[in-house]
Protein backbone atom coordinates (compact mmCIF):
# COMPACT_ATOMS: atom_id res chain seq x y z
CA UNK A 1 0.00 0.00 0.00
CA UNK A 2 1.33 3.56 -1.08
CA UNK A 3 1.21 6.70 0.92
CA UNK A 4 0.75 9.78 -0.33
CA UNK A 5 2.85 12.80 0.85
CA UNK A 6 1.55 16.44 -0.30
CA UNK A 7 4.48 18.52 -0.83
CA UNK A 8 3.86 21.93 0.08
CA UNK A 9 5.80 25.23 -1.57
CA UNK A 10 8.80 25.84 1.17
CA UNK A 11 9.88 28.56 2.92
CA UNK A 12 11.75 30.86 0.43
CA UNK A 13 13.89 32.98 2.71
CA UNK A 14 14.53 36.71 3.19
CA UNK A 15 11.13 37.51 3.80
CA UNK A 16 9.58 36.28 0.57
CA UNK A 17 5.61 35.11 0.85
CA UNK A 18 5.03 33.34 -2.58
CA UNK A 19 6.02 33.07 -5.86
CA UNK A 20 4.91 32.62 -9.40
CA UNK A 21 4.61 29.09 -11.10
CA UNK A 22 6.37 29.86 -14.17
CA UNK A 23 6.92 26.23 -15.60
CA UNK A 24 5.93 22.87 -14.04
CA UNK A 25 8.37 20.14 -14.69
CA UNK A 26 6.36 16.99 -13.80
CA UNK A 27 3.41 15.46 -15.23
CA UNK A 28 0.22 13.36 -13.00
CA UNK A 29 1.25 10.00 -13.30
CA UNK A 30 5.27 11.22 -14.01
CA UNK A 31 7.51 8.76 -11.86
CA UNK A 32 9.92 11.41 -9.50
CA UNK A 33 13.37 10.89 -7.84
CA UNK A 34 14.73 12.66 -4.29
CA UNK A 35 15.80 15.98 -4.80
CA UNK A 36 14.15 16.06 -8.60
CA UNK A 37 13.11 19.55 -9.89
CA UNK A 38 9.46 19.50 -10.20
CA UNK A 39 8.51 23.44 -11.03
CA UNK A 40 10.35 26.52 -12.01
CA UNK A 41 8.68 29.24 -9.70
CA UNK A 42 9.84 33.04 -10.13
CA UNK A 43 10.01 35.08 -6.90
CA UNK A 44 10.69 38.79 -6.41
CA UNK A 45 14.42 37.92 -6.21
CA UNK A 46 15.16 35.24 -8.59
CA UNK A 47 14.13 32.11 -11.02
CA UNK A 48 14.49 28.80 -8.79
CA UNK A 49 13.53 25.10 -9.27
CA UNK A 50 11.96 23.52 -6.27
CA UNK A 51 13.31 19.94 -6.40
CA UNK A 52 10.75 17.44 -4.33
CA UNK A 53 11.95 15.67 -1.10
CA UNK A 54 9.94 12.51 -2.00
CA UNK A 55 10.21 9.59 -4.10
CA UNK A 56 7.37 8.31 -6.22
CA UNK A 57 4.49 9.28 -8.44
CA UNK A 58 3.03 12.12 -9.26
CA UNK A 59 -0.50 11.71 -8.43
CA UNK A 60 -1.55 15.91 -8.13
CA UNK A 61 -0.56 18.99 -8.97
CA UNK A 62 -1.69 22.40 -7.26
CA UNK A 63 -1.80 25.91 -9.55
CA UNK A 64 -1.53 26.66 -13.00
CA UNK A 65 1.33 27.92 -15.29
CA UNK A 66 1.32 31.93 -14.44
CA UNK A 67 -0.54 31.40 -11.39
CA UNK A 68 0.81 32.63 -7.86
CA UNK A 69 1.19 30.46 -4.44
CA UNK A 70 1.71 31.60 -0.95
CA UNK A 71 4.16 29.70 0.64
CA UNK A 72 3.02 26.82 2.68
CA UNK A 73 0.39 25.98 -0.52
CA UNK A 74 0.24 22.68 -1.22
CA UNK A 75 2.59 22.28 -4.94
CA UNK A 76 2.46 18.53 -5.54
CA UNK A 77 1.33 14.85 -4.07
CA UNK A 78 3.50 12.28 -4.11
CA UNK A 79 2.16 8.26 -3.90
CA UNK A 80 5.43 6.63 -2.01
CA UNK A 81 5.80 3.20 -2.19
CA UNK A 82 4.33 -0.07 -4.31
CA UNK A 83 1.03 -0.38 -5.18
CA UNK A 84 -0.38 -3.27 -3.34
CA UNK A 85 -0.98 -5.11 -6.49
CA UNK A 86 1.85 -5.24 -9.65
CA UNK A 87 0.38 -3.05 -11.79
CA UNK A 88 -0.02 1.07 -11.86
CA UNK A 89 -3.44 0.68 -10.40
CA UNK A 90 -5.12 3.51 -8.72
CA UNK A 91 -3.43 4.70 -5.85
CA UNK A 92 -5.53 5.23 -2.39
CA UNK A 93 -5.28 8.04 -0.62
CA UNK A 94 -4.04 7.09 2.70
CA UNK A 95 -2.75 8.09 5.89
CA UNK A 96 0.29 10.25 5.22
CA UNK A 97 2.64 9.84 8.42
CA UNK A 98 5.23 12.42 9.70
CA UNK A 99 8.29 11.78 7.18
CA UNK A 100 11.19 13.73 6.82
CA UNK A 101 12.37 14.02 3.50
CA UNK A 102 15.94 14.90 1.72
CA UNK A 103 15.87 18.03 3.28
CA UNK A 104 17.25 19.62 -0.09
CA UNK A 105 13.95 20.98 -0.80
CA UNK A 106 15.48 24.47 -2.79
CA UNK A 107 18.01 25.11 -4.14
CA UNK A 108 20.52 27.45 -2.22
CA UNK A 109 18.29 26.96 1.03
CA UNK A 110 17.78 23.76 3.50
CA UNK A 111 14.63 22.82 4.63
CA UNK A 112 13.23 22.99 8.62
CA UNK A 113 14.94 20.22 10.42
CA UNK A 114 10.88 19.26 11.62
CA UNK A 115 8.67 16.88 9.24
CA UNK A 116 5.99 18.10 7.76
CA UNK A 117 2.59 17.40 9.42
CA UNK A 118 0.17 15.35 7.08
CA UNK A 119 -3.87 14.50 7.27
CA UNK A 120 -5.63 11.70 7.33
CA UNK A 121 -7.73 12.24 4.08
CA UNK A 122 -10.47 10.59 1.74
CA UNK A 123 -10.47 10.96 -1.92
CA UNK A 124 -14.23 11.41 -2.11
CA UNK A 125 -14.03 14.26 0.72
CA UNK A 126 -10.06 15.48 0.48
CA UNK A 127 -9.75 19.06 1.37
CA UNK A 128 -7.33 21.08 1.25
CA UNK A 129 -5.51 22.44 4.48
CA UNK A 130 -5.54 26.41 5.40
CA UNK A 131 -1.97 27.98 4.94
CA UNK A 132 -1.66 30.50 8.24
CA UNK A 133 -5.10 30.19 8.74
CA UNK A 134 -6.48 31.24 5.33
CA UNK A 135 -7.80 28.80 2.15
CA UNK A 136 -5.39 27.10 -0.14
CA UNK A 137 -5.17 28.75 -3.35
CA UNK A 138 -6.49 25.98 -5.71
CA UNK A 139 -7.10 22.47 -5.97
CA UNK A 140 -6.69 19.46 -8.60
CA UNK A 141 -9.04 19.06 -10.86
CA UNK A 142 -9.81 15.69 -8.69
CA UNK A 143 -10.33 17.45 -5.65
CA UNK A 144 -12.92 19.42 -4.60
CA UNK A 145 -13.57 20.85 -1.10
CA UNK A 146 -16.59 20.32 -0.18
CA UNK A 147 -18.87 23.71 0.32
CA UNK A 148 -19.06 23.20 4.23
CA UNK A 149 -15.51 22.88 4.69
CA UNK A 150 -14.53 25.93 2.31
CA UNK A 151 -16.58 28.28 4.29
CA UNK A 152 -15.51 27.37 7.75
CA UNK A 153 -11.69 27.79 6.72
CA UNK A 154 -12.70 30.61 4.26
CA UNK A 155 -13.03 33.42 7.31
CA UNK A 156 -14.67 36.77 6.55
CA UNK A 157 -12.37 37.92 3.06
CA UNK A 158 -11.09 34.93 1.42
CA UNK A 159 -8.03 36.48 0.38
CA UNK A 160 -4.05 34.60 0.50
CA UNK A 161 -2.19 36.70 -0.79
CA UNK A 162 -0.74 39.71 0.96
CA UNK A 163 -0.42 41.73 -2.29
CA UNK A 164 -3.62 41.32 -3.00
CA UNK A 165 -4.64 42.99 0.70
CA UNK A 166 -2.01 46.07 -0.11
CA UNK A 167 -3.30 46.74 -3.99
CA UNK A 168 -7.05 46.86 -2.45
CA UNK A 169 -5.94 48.80 0.70
CA UNK A 170 -3.87 51.18 -1.58
CA UNK A 171 -7.05 51.74 -3.97
CA UNK A 172 -9.26 51.95 -1.12
CA UNK A 173 -11.06 49.09 -2.54
CA UNK A 174 -13.46 47.06 0.06
CA UNK A 175 -12.29 43.35 -0.32
CA UNK A 176 -15.33 42.19 1.58
CA UNK A 177 -17.39 43.38 -1.54
CA UNK A 178 -16.09 41.17 -4.32
CA UNK A 179 -16.76 38.14 -5.01
CA UNK A 180 -13.68 36.14 -6.00
CA UNK A 181 -13.66 33.89 -9.03
CA UNK A 182 -10.70 31.43 -7.44
CA UNK A 183 -11.40 27.95 -6.25
CA UNK A 184 -14.46 28.65 -3.64
CA UNK A 185 -14.93 32.60 -4.01
CA UNK A 186 -11.05 33.21 -3.34
CA UNK A 187 -10.16 36.75 -4.19
CA UNK A 188 -7.84 37.14 -6.88
CA UNK A 189 -4.99 39.80 -8.00
CA UNK A 190 -7.17 39.74 -11.06
CA UNK A 191 -10.35 40.07 -9.36
CA UNK A 192 -8.85 43.50 -7.24
CA UNK A 193 -7.55 44.77 -10.67
CA UNK A 194 -10.65 44.45 -12.36
CA UNK A 195 -12.71 46.29 -9.40
CA UNK A 196 -10.83 48.89 -9.82
CA UNK A 197 -10.97 49.22 -13.67
CA UNK A 198 -14.77 48.75 -13.30
CA UNK A 199 -14.97 52.17 -10.96
CA UNK A 200 -12.57 54.16 -13.29
CA UNK A 201 -15.09 53.10 -16.27
CA UNK A 202 -17.46 55.93 -17.39
CA UNK A 203 -21.05 55.51 -17.04
CA UNK A 204 -22.65 54.41 -20.64
CA UNK A 205 -24.35 57.69 -21.34
CA UNK A 206 -20.87 59.44 -21.20
CA UNK A 207 -18.40 56.78 -22.41
CA UNK A 208 -18.36 58.03 -26.29
CA UNK A 209 -17.72 61.53 -25.24
CA UNK A 210 -14.86 60.25 -23.09
CA UNK A 211 -13.69 57.80 -25.42
CA UNK A 212 -13.22 60.45 -27.75
CA UNK A 213 -11.82 63.18 -25.34
CA UNK A 214 -8.95 61.18 -24.31
CA UNK A 215 -5.71 59.44 -25.64
CA UNK A 216 -5.66 56.32 -27.33
CA UNK A 217 -5.54 53.26 -25.03
CA UNK A 218 -2.29 51.97 -24.23
CA UNK A 219 -0.49 48.57 -23.00
CA UNK A 220 -0.70 47.59 -19.30
CA UNK A 221 1.97 45.98 -17.83
CA UNK A 222 1.78 44.41 -14.74
CA UNK A 223 4.26 45.10 -11.82
CA UNK A 224 5.34 41.74 -10.63
CA UNK A 225 8.25 39.63 -10.29
CA UNK A 226 11.47 41.50 -10.52
CA UNK A 227 10.00 44.11 -11.92
CA UNK A 228 7.57 44.52 -9.50
CA UNK A 229 10.25 43.97 -6.58
CA UNK A 230 12.45 46.57 -8.13
CA UNK A 231 9.10 49.09 -7.92
CA UNK A 232 8.68 48.64 -4.46
CA UNK A 233 11.81 48.84 -3.20
CA UNK A 234 12.80 52.41 -5.03
CA UNK A 235 9.92 53.78 -4.01
CA UNK A 236 10.70 52.45 -0.58
CA UNK A 237 13.47 53.90 -0.68
CA UNK A 238 12.70 57.77 -2.17
CA UNK A 239 10.26 57.81 0.62
CA UNK A 240 12.43 57.17 3.63
CA UNK A 241 15.57 58.11 2.86
CA UNK A 242 16.68 61.50 2.59
CA UNK A 243 19.60 61.17 -0.07
CA UNK A 244 21.69 63.79 -1.38
CA UNK A 245 24.51 63.39 -4.43
CA UNK A 246 27.70 64.71 -5.19
CA UNK A 247 30.29 64.36 -8.10
CA UNK A 248 33.10 65.10 -9.41
CA UNK A 249 35.45 64.67 -12.72
CA UNK A 250 38.37 62.41 -12.43
CA UNK A 251 41.81 61.67 -15.00
CA UNK A 252 41.33 57.60 -15.35
CA UNK A 253 44.08 57.50 -17.34
CA UNK A 254 46.49 56.14 -14.79
CA UNK A 255 43.98 53.70 -13.27
CA UNK A 256 43.47 51.88 -17.06
CA UNK A 257 47.39 51.94 -17.52
CA UNK A 258 47.51 49.88 -14.52
CA UNK A 259 45.06 47.31 -15.75
CA UNK A 260 46.93 47.05 -18.87
CA UNK A 261 49.88 46.59 -17.47
CA UNK A 262 48.30 44.05 -14.76
CA UNK A 263 46.68 42.01 -17.67
CA UNK A 264 50.48 42.10 -19.65
CA UNK A 265 51.78 40.15 -16.93
CA UNK A 266 49.82 36.86 -17.89
CA UNK A 267 47.35 34.98 -14.84
CA UNK A 268 43.93 35.94 -14.74
CA UNK A 269 42.47 38.96 -16.35
CA UNK A 270 41.63 41.86 -14.07
CA UNK A 271 38.19 43.92 -15.18
CA UNK A 272 37.84 47.08 -14.29
CA UNK A 273 34.74 47.24 -12.01
CA UNK A 274 37.27 45.25 -9.71
CA UNK A 275 39.52 47.83 -9.56
CA UNK A 276 36.65 50.09 -8.58
CA UNK A 277 35.40 47.80 -6.37
CA UNK A 278 38.59 47.46 -4.69
CA UNK A 279 39.10 51.29 -4.43
CA UNK A 280 35.64 51.22 -3.26
CA UNK A 281 36.83 48.85 0.11
CA UNK A 282 40.12 50.67 0.98
CA UNK A 283 37.37 54.10 0.92
CA UNK A 284 35.02 52.87 3.04
CA UNK A 285 37.79 51.48 5.17
CA UNK A 286 38.51 55.29 5.68
CA UNK A 287 34.31 56.74 6.03
CA UNK A 288 32.89 53.38 7.66
CA UNK A 289 30.11 55.57 7.88
CA UNK A 290 28.86 54.70 4.33
CA UNK A 291 28.62 51.22 4.97
CA UNK A 292 25.83 51.51 7.35
CA UNK A 293 22.28 51.21 8.06
CA UNK A 294 19.30 53.30 9.89
CA UNK A 295 17.25 51.74 12.46
CA UNK A 296 14.54 54.05 12.21
CA UNK A 297 12.60 51.77 15.10
CA UNK A 298 15.49 52.41 17.11
CA UNK A 299 16.52 55.62 15.67
CA UNK A 300 19.68 54.34 15.64
CA UNK A 301 22.79 54.67 13.04
CA UNK A 302 24.45 50.63 12.25
CA UNK A 303 27.89 50.77 11.15
CA UNK A 304 28.50 47.28 10.05
CA UNK A 305 31.07 45.15 9.86
CA UNK A 306 31.89 43.45 6.55
CA UNK A 307 31.67 45.23 3.10
CA UNK A 308 28.81 43.00 1.10
CA UNK A 309 29.40 44.82 -2.09
CA UNK A 310 26.58 45.11 -4.58
CA UNK A 311 26.38 45.55 -8.46
CA UNK A 312 24.14 46.90 -10.99
CA UNK A 313 23.02 44.54 -13.59
CA UNK A 314 20.86 44.55 -16.62
CA UNK A 315 19.33 41.25 -17.70
CA UNK A 316 16.47 40.23 -19.91
CA UNK A 317 14.31 40.07 -16.77
CA UNK A 318 15.10 43.63 -15.38
CA UNK A 319 17.84 45.15 -12.81
CA UNK A 320 19.15 42.88 -10.45
CA UNK A 321 21.68 43.75 -8.08
CA UNK A 322 24.19 40.89 -7.31
CA UNK A 323 26.37 40.62 -3.77
CA UNK A 324 30.19 40.02 -3.29
CA UNK A 325 30.01 38.64 0.30
CA UNK A 326 33.34 40.04 2.05
CA UNK A 327 34.71 42.27 -0.33
CA UNK A 328 36.52 43.77 1.77
CA UNK A 329 39.00 41.12 2.23
CA UNK A 330 39.46 40.15 -1.68
CA UNK A 331 42.21 40.92 -3.75
CA UNK A 332 41.24 42.49 -8.06
CA UNK A 333 41.47 38.70 -8.62
CA UNK A 334 39.42 37.04 -6.71
CA UNK A 335 36.83 40.07 -7.19
CA UNK A 336 37.40 40.11 -10.95
CA UNK A 337 36.19 36.04 -10.40
CA UNK A 338 33.45 36.67 -8.63
CA UNK A 339 31.80 39.73 -10.76
CA UNK A 340 32.40 37.14 -13.54
CA UNK A 341 30.36 34.16 -11.82
CA UNK A 342 27.33 36.57 -10.75
CA UNK A 343 27.54 38.26 -14.11
CA UNK A 344 26.90 35.35 -15.62
CA UNK A 345 24.88 33.90 -13.27
CA UNK A 346 22.37 36.84 -13.88
CA UNK A 347 21.83 36.35 -17.35
CA UNK A 348 21.10 33.08 -17.13
CA UNK A 349 18.20 34.20 -14.49
CA UNK A 350 20.00 31.07 -11.90
CA UNK A 351 21.15 33.54 -9.01
CA UNK A 352 20.01 32.59 -5.90
CA UNK A 353 18.20 34.71 -3.18
CA UNK A 354 20.69 34.58 -0.82
CA UNK A 355 23.28 36.06 -4.03
CA UNK A 356 20.55 39.02 -4.41
CA UNK A 357 20.25 40.07 -0.75
CA UNK A 358 22.59 41.15 2.09
CA UNK A 359 24.62 44.24 0.20
CA UNK A 360 25.73 47.03 2.38
CA UNK A 361 27.23 49.07 -0.25
CA UNK A 362 25.98 49.10 -3.98
CA UNK A 363 28.80 50.30 -7.06
CA UNK A 364 26.96 51.02 -10.11
CA UNK A 365 28.46 51.15 -13.37
CA UNK A 366 26.31 52.90 -15.54
CA UNK A 367 29.31 54.02 -18.18
CA UNK A 368 28.09 50.67 -20.18
CA UNK A 369 25.18 52.66 -20.96
CA UNK A 370 27.29 55.19 -22.93
CA UNK A 371 26.43 57.94 -20.28
CA UNK A 372 28.52 59.90 -18.09
CA UNK A 373 26.43 60.73 -15.09
CA UNK A 374 23.60 59.64 -13.00
CA UNK A 375 21.37 59.90 -10.11
CA UNK A 376 20.71 56.99 -8.72
CA UNK A 377 18.27 55.78 -5.92
CA UNK A 378 19.98 54.06 -3.15
CA UNK A 379 19.34 50.66 -3.05
CA UNK A 380 17.18 50.43 0.53
CA UNK A 381 18.36 49.65 3.21
CA UNK A 382 21.82 50.73 2.44
CA UNK A 383 23.40 54.00 3.16
CA UNK A 384 25.18 54.83 -0.18
CA UNK A 385 25.76 54.07 -3.70
CA UNK A 386 28.95 55.11 -5.91
CA UNK A 387 28.26 55.27 -9.80
CA UNK A 388 30.90 55.26 -12.40
CA UNK A 389 29.84 57.18 -15.87
CA UNK A 390 31.86 55.95 -18.91
CA UNK A 391 35.27 56.68 -19.30
CA UNK A 392 36.22 58.49 -22.54
CA UNK A 393 38.79 61.03 -24.30
CA UNK A 394 38.52 64.78 -23.26
CA UNK A 395 40.81 67.74 -23.10
CA UNK A 396 42.56 67.82 -19.55
CA UNK A 397 45.02 70.05 -17.75
CA UNK A 398 47.54 67.34 -17.02
CA UNK A 399 51.17 68.65 -15.15
CA UNK A 400 50.34 72.37 -16.48
CA UNK A 401 49.70 71.56 -20.46
CA UNK A 402 46.17 70.72 -21.93
CA UNK A 403 46.46 67.34 -22.77
CA UNK A 404 43.51 64.17 -23.93
CA UNK A 405 42.77 62.47 -21.18
CA UNK A 406 40.82 59.13 -20.23
CA UNK A 407 38.12 61.28 -18.10
CA UNK A 408 35.57 59.89 -15.86
CA UNK A 409 32.66 61.25 -13.92
CA UNK A 410 32.09 59.84 -10.75
CA UNK A 411 28.93 60.34 -8.35
CA UNK A 412 28.30 59.56 -4.92
CA UNK A 413 24.68 59.22 -3.49
CA UNK A 414 24.08 58.81 0.43
CA UNK A 415 22.09 58.50 2.93
CA UNK A 416 21.97 62.19 4.69
CA UNK A 417 21.44 60.79 8.00
CA UNK A 418 24.30 58.95 8.31
CA UNK A 419 26.61 61.98 7.38
CA UNK A 420 27.48 64.95 6.28
CA UNK A 421 28.48 66.53 3.15
CA UNK A 422 31.72 66.69 4.56
CA UNK A 423 32.36 62.72 5.14
CA UNK A 424 30.26 62.46 1.88
CA UNK A 425 33.23 64.88 -0.27
CA UNK A 426 36.18 63.45 1.78
CA UNK A 427 35.03 60.05 0.66
CA UNK A 428 34.49 60.29 -3.19
CA UNK A 429 37.63 62.63 -3.47
CA UNK A 430 39.71 59.71 -2.01
CA UNK A 431 38.29 57.28 -4.85
CA UNK A 432 38.85 60.01 -7.16
CA UNK A 433 42.05 60.22 -6.64
CA UNK A 434 43.17 56.09 -6.25
CA UNK A 435 41.83 56.59 -10.12
CA UNK A 436 43.84 59.32 -10.88
CA UNK A 437 46.98 57.80 -9.09
CA UNK A 438 46.82 54.19 -8.48
CA UNK A 439 49.59 54.24 -6.41
CA UNK A 440 47.49 55.66 -3.30
CA UNK A 441 45.96 51.98 -2.83
CA UNK A 442 49.02 50.83 -1.66
CA UNK A 443 48.95 52.93 1.20
CA UNK A 444 45.95 50.87 2.06
CA UNK A 445 47.91 47.22 1.47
Amino acid sequence: MAQVLEFRLPDLGEGLTEAEIVRWLVEVGDVVAVDQPVVEVETAKAMVDVPCPYAGVVTARYGKEGSELPVGAPLITVAVGAPASGGPAEVPQTEARETEGSGNVLVGYGTSDAPARRRRVRREQQVLAPVNGRPAPEAPEAVRPAPEAAEAVQGPVAVISPLVRRLARENGLDLRALTGSGPDGLILRADVEHALRTAATPAPATAAATATATAPAGTRVPLKGVRGAVADKLSRSRTEIPDATCWVDADATELMRARTAMNAAGGPKISLIALLARICTAALARFPELNSTVDTAAREIVRLDAVHLGFAAQTERGLVVPVVKDAQGRDAESLSAEFARLTESARTGSLTPAELTGGTFTLNNYGVFGVDGSTPIINHPEAAMLGVGRIVPKPWVHEGELAVRQVVQLSLTFDHRVCDGGTAGGFLRYVADCVEQPAVLLRTL
